[in-house]
Formats: structure tokens, sequence, C-alpha cells
């Protein structure tokens, strides 16, 4: 089974990525053959400045081995280090029907939140497609948010399996729905977008500062307070044992403590969960070629695969 997920590189990764796609996809690099990749095609709709796109993509990189995926058993790579991808899309975008890619909620949520409407962040679906088809996956982890995307994807390879014959494999999605939305400080999903992110290697003064910043309502100390409803509550619960959330739960609900009392707590908490990835990170650090040349490595194992598929495709269309 291959197994393919990407993420952009538009800015620091935060704990919303990390359980969001970073953990899930380190979990699923034990059940098959899986392709990682940084997204720096995609992130252009977004992000226009050239050394920031570099370093962001290198830190991806950096921040993804640090928090345990291993090379032996991943492809990691740059998507530009592929750039038959490009070619996959133009192919795909041939046969994608206008009125399929102005339903993509993505799209309408961009232009929405002030992105502009270029005919990139338009077309961001038929390149998402051409990432996934174009490295014979068999399973993509998503967020519930991106399950559009894979309907996209099975419909363009179907159209191309239908006038071309067999040629693309139909993907499945897995919905990552335990934690397919980590609340940010602000209560909204947590997005670098909004501003309202916690860092995953951020310092500890600056952590410290995002977790006491997290918006609450105004009940009392000595009140009961609703864990379900807390932004405090849902992100301890990731970071805690089970005892651990059900005795934050039961202090939520007795009442006679503050939420600055359990911000504390779940700086405590967070700070101990990322402290083994930390010093991981540090230990990489100190090798300067160590992510590069995870890099190149993937790139040479992902053009392999990107060129039979493209080969197999140029054949069938009559290229």
């Amino acid at each position: 089974m291959r197994i393919l997920s990407g993420i952009q590189p538009s800015g620091i990764l935060h704990i919303g990525n990390y359980f969001g796609m970073l953990r899930p996809a380190i979990a699923l690099q034990a059940e098959g053959e899986a392709f990682y990749f940084v997204a720096d095609y995609h992130a252009l709709t977004s992000l226009k400045d050239p050394a920031a796109l570099r370093e962001n993509t290198r830190r991806v990189a950096l921040d993804f081995l640090a928090c345990g995926l291993d090379p032996e058993r991943v492809t990691l790579f740059r998507q530009s280090d592929v750039p038959q991808v490009t070619e996959l899309a133009w192919i795909l975008s041939t046969v994608a029907p206008m009125g399929l890619l102005e339903r993509a909620t993505s799209y309408k949520d961009k232009i929405a939140r002030g992105l502009s409407a270029s005919a990139g962040l338009f077309g961001y679906p038929v390149l998402m497609a051409a990432d996934i088809l174009i490295y014979d996956s068999d399973l993509v982890p998503v967020g519930k948010d991106q399950k559009q995307h894979i309907e996209i994807t099975r419909d363009l390879a179907l159209k191309m399996n239908e006038k071309f014959g067999d040629i693309l494999r139909l993907p499945e999605p897995r919905i990552q729905s335990a934690t397919e939305t980590v609340p940010g400080v602000d209560g909204q999903k947590m997005s670098k977008s909004y501003g309202n992110t916690i860092d995953i290697f951020g310092d500890e003064k600056e952590t410290r500062k995002r977790v006491m910043g997290i918006v609450t309502d105004s009940s009392p100390v000595e009140a009961s307070k609703d864990p379900n409803s807390s932004t405090i509550f849902q992100l301890y619960s990731l970071v805690a044992s089970n005892d651990e959330a059900a005795a934050m739960r039961e202090a939520f609900q007795r009442g006679g403590s503050g939420y600055g009392d359990f911000k504390k707590q779940l700086f405590a908490k967070l700070w101990d969960y990322f402290e083994a990835m930390r010093q991981r990170r540090e230990e990489i650090l100190r090798n300067n070629s160590y992510v590069e040349d995870v890099l190149t490595q993937g790139a040479k194992k992902a053009n392999a695969v990107a060129n039979r598929v493209m080969a197999r495709v140029r054949t069938a269309v009559g290229l």
C-alpha cells in the first residue's frame, strides 16, 4: 500500500499541523510505503517571498524529521523536485470540468479570507490530484476539510481512465476524525492565516505567552465550567493521558479553579510532550547536510515512480 501526503511550507508549523497531519502521517509510516512531500508549488498561491519559501521548505522537512519521520521507511521530498507533476496537472486539466472546480469549497474559503483569485488558486485541486495520482497512491490521509479534494482526484482519474484506458490508480481517503480540527487560541480552527497558532518548536517564553492568551469566557473562579466548550481542555486532551484529561474535566465541572490555573497545566503538559522532539531537532541541526541529503534521496525515489506513471500517461494520451 502506497500512502501519499503533503504539507505546505507557508509558515512555521504549529500544533494543529502536528496533530492534524504530522502525527497521523508518522504513524502511517509503519503501515505501508509512504511518500510525503513539502508542497512548495502549492505555497506559491499565497507566499511570494522566495527566500522565505526556501527557508520554510527546509524547516518543514526538519520539523517533520524531528517529530519522528524515519527517512529509512519514508520517501520525503520537495514537490518541486518532481516537476513532472505539473505536466500531469496540465493533462488532467484538459478533462477537468469547470463546474467541478467551481464547486471546490477550499477555493471559496480562501477567496473569502482575502487571497487573490488567481488561476493557480482556482486550479489548486487539479495540481493536488496530480500530486496523488503521479505516485500511484492507494491511501491519502486527510482532514475532513480536504475530503472534497480526494473526491475531485477520483473524478479526474475516472475521466482519464474512461477516455484513455486504465492508466491511473484510484486513491482512497483516510479521514483523521479524532483530530480533524485543532482549536487555536481564539477558539477557531488553528491556522496560520488566523494568527491563532501555538508553534511546535516555539521558544519557551513565547509558547507560554500563547497558551496564557487563550480566549475564555468570564466564568468566576468558583463556578462550574464546561470542558467540552473549552479550548484549554480540548488542547490538554491532545497531550495528556486519559486519566489526566479525566482529572481536568472533573476540576472544570467542580469549580474552584480559574482558567489561569488550567492554562498553566496546559503549558506544562505541552512543553513536556514535545521535549524529546526538541532534543531530536537540535541533534539534526548539528549535521548541516542531513536535511538536504534526506530530501535529495527522497527526490530520486519519487522521480523514479513519477517517471513510470508519466510514461504510461503520455503513451495513453498520444504524446
